[in-house]
């Protein structure tokens, strides 16, 4: 438990060097924004008013709404990544392959993927603080739910589970929202890069954690109470987050086509690229599947173009600094989350394959601390920086370290201080890269298309994440040798490679990116 803790004071210490200097207000309140006028004081909750001043109860209540974001969005990050340090060890446990186990990351994405825009519409239909309560239930009830099929041994009941808890997703946009109405103007941007960086920091947290806490207790159902105790956390302290009225509410309705035709897409596309490879890539089953994956996308399009109240709002793409972020977004999600996926494989293979390092669940965890230490510390820099130069200088920044991390795990790989050097840098990147997305999309947008702009650059953080997980896991997987269940080594080289690639095509993608000056870029994200 003491790596635990001395992560989780990693975490404070993000929250912590993320608070605004002293006087900071100035670039909040002091230059009028070129765009739209911010919304008035009397659209805010009485509190939120109340505490502008930084002073007394108000002031008490605003900081425990960011507190309470700040965990949701942790436990959700948790979530998501607490399987994949020990995916071989579900495979084992259950019985399946290791590809058939990385659908425990996937399933969580997939359900991510659906959830995430359709919790932004109902937020703004009947408020984001009631949608955050369900999006919290969802992930209480998916681990316990989880405990029980991981009990039994039921496999299908896990990866239901796993979905069930990827719907908290929607807790994403949800709690930017929920931070234009509870930070005040100066404190803004660092709430905002706080919670852009609680997706790479949770996400760092579950995995390097995973593995202590298994081989500690001898079950996986230990990751499941760690994810339900945090989630009975931040659901009861739902009560400190601002309320809306009924006259602040929007009307509208939903869009179940679309979600059902976004569902499909991302379904059949991700069994394309996790099944071709055993299917036979011009087998019929794979024809047809992808057949499936570009009528329902096209159909997804066209549906949402048409819709007066889109699950997607695609026609905020129309906006060339939004294509791009959302573009390079994809593009990094893809390089990053293929080489965390196969990293832990790669130091549990046994040494009698010829490579490896044959370590345990908790080794995998521990050899993994420099990437998440990494992360930690790289997550306030990269708000500071951002602050100096642009939010687009630090996304390239990361992208850079991802390319160099990803080129040389896939050159040298075979001992323990070459795959933390790599994770290290990797973790910087990571932390560099993904601190700045929140700051680029909303730096793109209006301030009143803040919740849909962001809720659509998560769906596609989402998305690359799963299918980066499922590449990687193709590419290992089909470098297998005849007779032997274990891949050979070029599998892992190819997968580096080929992330290095793609990453390298994000940082080329962010040369699209209009550059906002730090002073300019915080007064537009402080138009509240």
């Amino acid at each position: 438990m003491w790596l635990l803790a001395a992560l989780t004071a990693g975490v404070l210490f993000v929250v912590r060097s993320l608070r605004p200097p002293r006087g900071g207000g100035r670039a909040a309140s002091g230059r009028p924004d070129a765009g739209p006028a911010p919304v008035g004081e009397r659209d805010q909750p009485e509190y939120v008013t109340a505490a502008r001043s930084g002073r007394g109860p108000a002031a008490d209540g605003r900081r425990g709404a960011t507190a309470v974001l700040l965990l949701a969005c942790l436990g959700v990050a948790m979530a998501q990544t607490i399987v994949v340090s020990v995916l071989p060890v579900f495979a084992g446990r259950f019985d399946v392959s290791v590809p058939s186990a990385t659908w425990l990351l996937t399933a969580f994405m997939l359900a991510a993927g659906v959830a995430t825009p359709v919790a932004g519409r109902l937020g703004d239909l009947f408020g984001h603080r009631p949608v955050m309560v369900a999006c919290l239930a969802c992930l209480c009830g998916g681990s316990a739910l989880a405990l029980v099929a991981g009990e039994s041994g039921w496999f299908p009941g896990l990866l239901a589970a796993r979905a069930l808890q990827g719907v908290s997703a929607g807790a994403f946009p949800l709690a930017f929202g929920l931070a234009r109405l509870s930070a005040a103007p100066r404190r803004l941007p660092g709430v905002v890069a706080a919670l852009s960086a609680m997706f790479g920091v949770g996400g760092a947290l579950g995995m390097v954690v995973a593995g202590p806490l298994v081989d500690a207790s001898g079950t996986t159902g230990v990751l499941f109470w760690l994810t339900l105790v945090i989630a009975a956390a931040a659901l009861a302290g739902t009560v400190a987050l601002p309320r809306r009225g009924p006259a602040d509410r929007r009307t509208g309705g939903l869009d179940p086509a679309g979600a059902l035709l976004l569902s499909a897409t991302l379904v059949a596309l991700l069994l394309v690229i996790s099944q071709g490879g055993g299917w036979g890539w011009g087998s019929a089953a794979t024809a047809g599947v992808f057949a499936v994956a570009v009528v329902s996308g096209t159909g997804f399009v066209v549906v949402e173009l048409r819709a007066g109240e889109p699950t997607v709002d695609l026609r905020l793409l129309r906006r060339p600094a939004l294509v791009a972020v959302n573009l390079a977004t994809v593009v990094i999600s893809i390089g990053m989350f293929a080489a965390v996926t196969v990293i832990p494989q790669l130091l549990q293979t046994p040494e009698r394959a010829g490579y490896g390092l044959g370590a345990t669940a908790a080794g995998t965890g521990l050899l993994m601390v420099p990437m998440a230490a990494f992360m930690v510390v790289a997550a306030p820099l990269a708000a500071r920086l951002s602050a100096r130069t642009s939010s687009r200088t630090t996304f390239q920044i990361g992208a850079a370290l991802a390319a160099v991390a990803l080129a040389g795990l896939g050159a040298a790989h075979g001992t323990a201080w070459q795959l933390c050097l790599g994770g290290a840098l990797l973790g910087a990147a990571y932390g560099f890269a993904f601190a700045s997305l929140g700051s680029l999309v909303i730096d793109a947008v209006r301030t009143d298309q803040t919740g849909a702009a962001t809720g659509i650059n998560t769906v596609l953080r989402t998305v690359g994440g799963a299918i980066g997980s499922q590449l990687a896991a193709a590419v290992v997987a089909g470098w297998g040798r005849p007779g032997m269940q274990l891949p050979a080594e070029s599998g892992y080289t190819a997968a580096f490679f080929i992330a290095a690639a793609i990453v390298s095509t994000a940082l080329l993608i962010s040369l699209a990116i209009p550059t906002t000056s730090g002073e300019t870029g915080r007064c537009r994200r402080a138009g509240v």
